[in-house]
């Protein structure tokens, strides 16, 4: 076997397809980015960061990651591309050497009651198959073990065309599914506790309804039961018939005339859940919110006892375990069991599903079980759970973009997540991540700092380079990049405590705490140790039935439309329309963009939507109102010198001024003004859509409009998602004003920052999932330090250089 030999020394030059080395944008004008241009390196793991606010995901999420998707979707035919949603095309002048973009960010995954940790990485459709052909006794294929597929049979005649006659021939069908009949395949079943709606000692005519609203002189409601005739209003409920119990409760509608009006009469259980049930629970008012939550009780479905399989799915068994106990398994003690399934016939199968298993556990995520609902995972436990599915990946030379992959972990965590960047990074794709955190932003090979401020005054690159040179950079980030809390030399003396006894919720092992009151507690540990579950799942009862006098602000999403914004969350539009129509001695409506005041040409959306199927859509300005939204009747009345559409063209610190003093003074807006401001959102603009604010501007616009509820003792998630460096200052300023206004303030919190700064620790572990659920430590942040006895405090110990 002859090798050919070389005979030239030099080395050859480079081929010209490895010169493409960067991406290049140049001229992004997305949201507030002005006209930025820069060039990332490929291969290379490149960090965003700047304020909040900044313009970093504007730049990665909404120009560099959305023109990819938009490219990769137009090589699909027209056909397909009619089924897909339709992008529009950035604004910027040119985006060159794009790669493959695979975005995994922050958005919670669907709330459906169907979706599961199984079913959304696809470890269910495996371990399904795996039954199906593994599972004593045999009952089915893989859609037998399915809680998504109800077992349905039928028979009937077909007519068919054969041969030039019609033909009817008798055929039979079975579907043999896996749902449980009894809950439809979600687990629980509702039930409406019948003493919150009513007080069966009186009768309807001395006012035994307690249902919001129900008066007993109620003309709808109340007087439809009472003189309908299929009811003695003058007996008390509990000495009612069986059939005017039946009547009562479960009667469908039937027409009834009442004093010569005509009227629907129904029984009061479907009508109360047409009234409420069927409404969406955040949108409620909060008194009625609470009467739902006392009415309506979920409890695990008595037949399948919550696992949502069928009796026959339950039967089919592997050396001894269903594939109900299966998914109930923590996954690290299912990955543990599935390397034990020796069979060479499903062996690639096997191979997959244990590959899937161990990347939950590489990834910090080994404490879920793969019967946990989507809706609710965490914000960060969302993220990784999608990044599962890119782990074992054979795709190189693609783009991975992050946003905020530390947020919901511990510091510990951390360094895991760390190592899968590099990972990923290492077979030769390009990430890229939106981050705050300096112990990520000090493992990127390039860094690109926006700013300088945030809103109107962002949107420029402060600073490209490496991390050192960040660090010798003037720009906030690099200012504040080795910023380190020091720990509190004295701390606040409780004024009371909150006992929690014996909790259970999840993993918590019986857990007794005494919770201080009048300070800043600080409620750590790893994720999956217990924390949401000891302070969502234990503390709303201890204070009364209904949870008076605790305001949770937890991570989940603002709902909102294009047309929300601030002034129409916060409730801030309403005293500023009144103020409006105070001074012009007109409607308070008209002052409404979603009302009558709307300009006709766009209904007050201010852009004209011009639908074009399959190509993106395309938004103009409104020719009629120029954008303001309003008609121009409106506009002609002013308040303070300004018209309605120049009010919401303001930032939050300029209508502060404007509403403080002078002919516009209205105290009920300058409030929400000033907490608007307290929580660091100056720069906003008060008619800035809901849609385009970050991550991190949503909690906080959250905890502006909380912090107006009347309640002692406020209970925060996380509240430095989606902080800078330098906000979480200012956040800490705003929970030591909070404290020393007489509220209590728990925290759940994994920066050392905040921990530092605690009043109280309470830190939960050792581990995570069954290995944790304990309190491993209870006191101040000193001691926590000085012991140095968990894992939260080597990391404090470290954070704060003792």
């Amino acid at each position: 076997m002859s090798m050919a030999t070389r005979t030239d020394t030099q080395s050859p030059a480079p081929h010209v397809a490895d010169s493409h080395d960067l991406i290049r944008v140049h001229g992004a004008r997305v949201n507030n980015l002005k006209d930025v241009s820069i060039e990332i390196p490929k291969r290379r793991l490149t960090v965003f960061t700047g304020v909040s606010g900044s313009g970093k995901s504007s730049l990665v999420f909404n120009t560099i990651a959305a023109e990819s998707q938009r490219m990769i979707n137009e090589t699909y035919s027209t056909f397909v591309q009619g089924f897909m949603p339709t992008l529009a095309r950035p604004e910027v002048d040119v985006l060159d050497g794009l790669t493959t973009a695979i975005i995994v960010d922050q958005q919670r995954m669907g709330g459906d009651v169907r979706s599961t940790v199984g079913t959304a990485t696809d470890a269910n459709a495996m371990l399904r198959v795996l039954f199906s052909r593994l599972g004593k006794p045999h009952i089915g294929s893989p859609q037998a073990f399915s809680f998504n597929v109800a077992s349905i049979s039928g028979a009937g005649a077909v007519t068919l065309e054969r041969a030039g006659q019609t033909v009817k021939e008798r055929r039979d069908f079975s579907i043999t599914g896996g749902m449980c009949p009894r809950c439809e395949g979600r687990g629980t079943v509702s039930d409406i506790d019948l003493t919150q709606l009513y007080d069966d000692s009186k009768s309807i005519a001395e006012g035994a309804f307690t249902i919001p609203g129900w008066k007993s002189d109620s003309w709808w409601t109340v007087r439809t039961y009472a003189e309908s005739g299929f009811l003695d209003p003058d007996k008390p409920i509990r000495e009612y018939t069986k059939k005017e119990m039946q009547d009562f409760l479960y009667r469908e509608p039937t027409k009834v005339k009442v004093e010569g009006v005509n009227l629907t009469y129904e029984g009061l259980i479907p009508k109360v859940q047409k009234s409420f049930l069927s409404k969406d629970r955040g949108a409620m008012q909060p008194h009625i919110r609470a009467f739902v939550d006392r009415a309506v009780t979920f409890t695990a479905c008595p037949e399948c006892g919550g696992t949502r399989l069928s009796e026959a799915a339950r039967s089919s068994k592997i050396k001894g375990i269903s594939i109900a106990d299966a998914c109930a398994m923590q996954i690290s003690d299912l990955a543990e069991w599935v390397r034990g399934v020796n069979e060479p016939s499903v062996a690639p199968l096997l191979a997959t599903l244990q590959q899937t298993l161990e990347s939950f556990v590489k990834i910090g995520l080994g404490y879920l079980s793969l019967d946990r609902p989507s809706g609710t995972l965490s914000g960060g436990e969302a993220q990784r759970v999608k990044m599962i599915r890119h782990l074992g990946s054979s795709l190189t030379d693609v783009t991975y973009v992050f946003d905020e992959p530390t947020i919901g972990l511990h510091p510990h965590d951390i360094q895991r997540m760390n190592d899968l960047l590099l990972r990923l990074r290492d077979k030769g794709n390009t990430v890229l991540v939106v981050e705050h955190k300096p112990e990520t932003i000090a493992i990127a090979d390039h860094v690109v700092d926006l700013g300088p401020g945030a809103g109107t005054a962002g949107g420029t690159v402060c600073f490209e380079g490496t991390v050192e040179g960040l660090r010798a950079a003037g720009t906030v980030t690099g200012r504040h990049f080795d910023d380190r809390a020091a720990v509190k030399e004295t701390v606040r003396k409780p004024t009371g405590t909150l006992e929690i006894r014996g909790a259970t919720t999840h993993n918590l092992r019986d857990v007794d705490v005494d919770i201080p009151l009048g300070v800043l507690v600080v409620v750590t540990g790893v994720a999956g140790s217990g924390k949401s579950s000891l302070v969502h799942g234990s503390l709303p009862q201890q204070s009364g039935a209904s949870g008076e006098g605790v305001v949770s602000i937890d991570q989940g999403a603002i709902r909102g439309s294009r047309r929300s914004n601030p002034a129409t969350y916060t409730g801030l539009l309403d005293p500023i329309r009144k103020a409006f129509a105070k001074a012009n001695g007109v409607k308070p409506a008209l002052f409404s963009a979603n009302s009558e005041g709307a300009c006709p040409n766009c209904n007050g959306a201010g852009v004209i939507y011009t639908d074009l199927a399959i190509m993106a859509g395309v938004a103009t300005t409104c020719e009629e109102c120029e954008g303001k939204r309003f008609q121009a009747s409106v506009l002609d009345h002013h308040l303070g010198g300004r018209d309605i559409s120049e009010v919401l063209a303001m930032s939050v610190t300029e209508a502060e001024e404007f509403f403080g003093d002078g002919e516009a003074r209205t105290p009920a807006a300058h409030r929400i003004l000033g907490r608007l401001a307290d929580v660091g959102l100056g720069y906003v603009s008060l008619g800035q859509p809901l849609t385009t604010l970050s991550g991190g501007e949503r909690q906080r616009l959250k905890l502006a409009t909380h912090m107006s509820e009347k309640g002692g003792v406020y209970v925060l998630d996380e509240p430095t998602a989606g902080l800078h460096l330098a906000d979480v200052e200012q956040l800490l300023g705003l929970l030591d004003r909070i404290v020393d206004s007489g509220k209590s303030v728990i925290v759940v919190e994994h920066h050392q920052a905040v921990m530092a700064h605690a009043d109280w620790i309470i830190d939960l572990g050792p581990g995570a999932g069954h290995d944790g659920g304990r309190i491993v430590f209870e006191g101040a942040p000193a001691d926590l330090v000085a012991a140095r006895s968990t894992l939260t405090g080597e990391h404090l110990a470290a954070y704060v250089g003792t």
